[in-house]
């Protein structure tokens, strides 16, 4: 079993080791390769893990069985033109993640909801102000999209009490949340959303979906929580809600570029909490053992999950 790793900077030394350990019958190579391999005759093997690509890898290299997709959001890989379309591509499910994403989106929601930024301010200002408890049962919380990593920020808000909502491109079914699907349920999904957490995959049909109109269904005072990736949400209509009041916050993991440019007026806006792209991470040892788990099972002849519909973009 021939396998290519490829993966941006030095990390791949501690992926290598990782599959080398997970597959010791595999024959591993590294993409960018030391051997020289003519354009002509691209090299085969059997699987491609990669992240983020260049589109040389494809004219090189001739992956036969799957391409894996070292991350949950595919939409970098799908992008890369030499991508074979003959060869399914496998997307990581959870692989740690999970846990990680919604410990971020706890940590934002509880924020928001004790009004910790307000404190941190005073605090800051020399200011003793408490402030009253809002009523629980009007503070509901939105979940776009509610795959994985959806289902499982679902499940860790459930244990606080808030009135949770789910909106998705198709029906779904999560026990305690209001769920919500398709163009024609994302008004009055919005609108009963005091935090809406955007948790899709990025597709042309998320693509700049929450811009002026439809941040503007949000009630007023709103905040929105962004661990998907930065083009779903418009920066310049989102500054615009927040400088008109109309969302009172933002907390931002994802921008549309990262890092994210030093001018950019995110950086320095009072009502925005920002991070660096760190509310889930990929954990390499989890990610192997569920790639490992799936060639073994694709060499036995089996079916696994994670296959990307490359039509719908996840």
């Amino acid at each position: 079993m021939k396998i290519l790793l490829q993966m941006p900077g030095r990390a791949i030394d501690e992926w290598r080791a990782a599959l080398v350990d997970a597959l010791p019958e595999a024959e591993v190579s590294l993409w960018p390769t030391a051997d020289p391999i003519p354009r002509e005759v691209p090299a085969l093997v059997d699987y491609a893990l990669v992240w983020r690509p260049p589109p040389e890898l494809f004219e090189r290299i001739r992956p036969a069985k799957a391409v894996f997709n070292l991350g949950a959001g595919v939409d970098a890989l799908l992008a890369v033109p030499t991508l074979p379309r003959e060869v399914p591509v496998l997307r990581l499910e959870d692989a740690g993640m999970a846990e990680q994403m919604a410990e971020y989106v706890t940590l934002a929601v509880l924020a928001v909801y004790r009004d910790l930024r307000s404190y941190d301010r005073d605090q800051r200002e020399g200011r003793w102000r408490p402030r009253p408890r809002r009523p629980k049962q009007d503070f509901g919380v939105g979940i776009m999209g509610l795959g994985v990593l959806g289902r499982a920020i679902a499940i860790a808000l459930s244990a606080f009490g808030f009135p949770l909502a789910g909106w998705s491109r198709s029906p779904k079914s999560l026990p305690g949340v209001a769920c919500f699907a398709g163009p024609d349920r994302l008004a009055p999904f919005l609108a009963r959303s005091r935090v809406v957490v955007c948790a899709l995959p990025a597709t042309g049909e998320t693509r700049a979906l929450l811009d002026r109109r439809t941040l503007a269904l949000l009630p007023r005072g709103a905040h929105v929580v962004n661990v998907a990736r930065g083009d779903i949400v418009v920066d310049g209509d989102l500054l615009a809600l927040l400088d008109e009041g109309h969302l009172s916050g933002a907390t931002l993991d994802v921008f549309g570029d990262e890092p994210l440019p030093a001018g950019h007026p995110f950086w320095h806006h009072p009502r925005i909490a920002m991070t660096p792209h760190v509310s889930a991470v990929t954990l390499v040892a989890d990610s192997i053992a569920q790639v490992a788990a799936k060639i073994r099972a694709l060499e036995r002849g089996e079916k696994v999950t994670g296959v990307v519909d490359r039509r719908r973009g996840y």
